[in-house]
């Protein structure tokens, strides 16, 4: 069974405080706790079972385990107030560990602040560097030299190909992950959903679901959206944000802010979105993408979580058309610029042209096909690669 590359960092976190952990549906999180559990001799306790749900209400739990696992816990109204009162009293004489399929942060429903009591850790579907096997050095500076070369085409493909969620990746088959989608999507509305959200017109809301994959890639327009379904702006924009809380899809804002683009009129609300499951996207060039900003959000996530270093994943777009895929701020600074593209090819002007008005030390054209690394002249201070995928994605933890 491959190891998850973030379980070390969850075992370490464990010895100080409890960890929440947060990611979409079946991306693994439920095989780290009963993982956990077996190596601490601990109790998994699932708040979508019947019988644990009724000792979790009574806080009849067992008392003879090291370590305690609640899984899908924020489905309870008062799951926060209730977490705080066990981290209070058995801490650190119990571990815990609470793992979600939705932001946990957003289902909290009121009640006293779990502040200084918790780690949080985000669960991403499979990468690239996890498949590979890549050992990174985990010092940024050294990561951003992309010094690791890894050659595995068909890990690649295969991601491609059945995205990242273990199900359909291990399958190997597109028809069983074709399956595997299909039921996942009814779960995902049907299910979740229900159990966060009142709403009425879930016909819709899978409607816009199923739409979604058309945008990835271009400006996000809700008023678009609202007139094919023929459902209010106010609607839309709600669903939207469902979807984002659950880990169905994320959205990337624009690069601004006028101390960060000098003389540049860029835009500033004009939001792109992309899928957790990136396999959803029919068109090749964008579905590349998004397994591209897939990946760089988990590069963001890993930082926050293990350095606890402030990330944001941007993009840049301007008035006269210019634009770059993919900005990672760091503690509100431009760090690296990602330019992807689907075969090898000379500099974009786009992100020569941000590069020459903008200080970012590390910029990166990617492309699919090839394995070519090389480095052009500085610009601005930035260092510039042209490089493949296998070898960028390699050198992403």
């Amino acid at each position: 069974m491959l190891q998850r590359r973030i379980f070390k960092y969850i075992k370490d976190d464990l010895d100080t405080k409890m960890v929440l952990l947060a990611g979409p549906r079946q991306c693994g999180k439920t095989t780290i706790a009963k993982s956990l559990v077996k190596e601490y001799n601990g109790r998994f306790y699932n708040w979508d079972d019947i019988e644990d749900r009724k000792l979790i209400m009574n806080s009849v739990l067992d008392f003879s385990k090291d370590l305690w696992a609640f899984d899908e816990l924020h489905k309870y109204r008062s799951w926060r107030n209730w977490l705080k009162g066990k981290f209070d009293k058995h801490v650190p004489e119990r571990k815990i560990l609470v793992t979600g399929s939705a932001k946990l942060d957003v289902y909290s429903r009121g009640g006293d602040s779990l502040q200084g009591r918790y780690f949080l850790h985000h669960l991403h579907p499979l990468t690239y560097a996890e498949l590979s096997g890549t050992k990174l050095k985990e010092d940024l500076d050294t990561l951003v030299l992309m010094q690791k070369d890894v050659k595995d085409s068909e890990a690649l493909d295969t991601l491609l190909k059945l995205g990242g969620f273990p199900e359909p990746f291990l399958s190997g088959s597109e028809r069983q992950a074709k399956r595997w989608r299909n039921s996942y999507t009814d779960r995902l509305v049907r299910e979740d959903v229900r159990d966060l959200e009142n709403i009425i017109q879930l016909d819709k809301m899978e409607l816009l679901y199923h739409h979604l994959p058309l945008t990835v890639g271009s400006p996000l327009s809700i008023n678009s959206l609202r007139e094919d379904l023929e459902v209010s702006f106010d609607a839309v924009k709600h669903w939207l944000e469902i979807f984002e809380n659950i880990y169905a899809c994320f959205r990337v804002s624009p690069l601004g802010g006028k101390q960060i683009l000098k003389n540049i009129r860029a835009v500033k609300k004009e939001q792109k979105l992309y899928f957790w499951d990136w396999a959803l996207v029919d068109n090749d060039a964008a579905r590349f993408e998004n397994l591209i900003a897939m990946h760089l959000l988990r590069f963001c996530h890993f930082i926050e979580d293990i350095y606890g270093m402030r990330t944001e994943l941007r993009y840049f777009r301007d008035t006269r058309g210019h634009e770059v895929d993919f900005i990672i701020l760091k503690e509100a600074k431009p760090w690296i610029a990602v330019e992807v593209k689907l075969s090898e090819q000379s500099l974009d002007p786009s992100l020569k042209y941000l590069l020459e008005r903008v200080t970012i030390p590390y910029a990166f054209q990617v492309h699919l096909k090839g394995d070519s690394y090389y480095q052009v002249d500085d610009i601005n201070g930035a260092k510039v690669s042209i490089i493949s995928a296998r070898r960028f994605l390699s050198n992403l933890v």
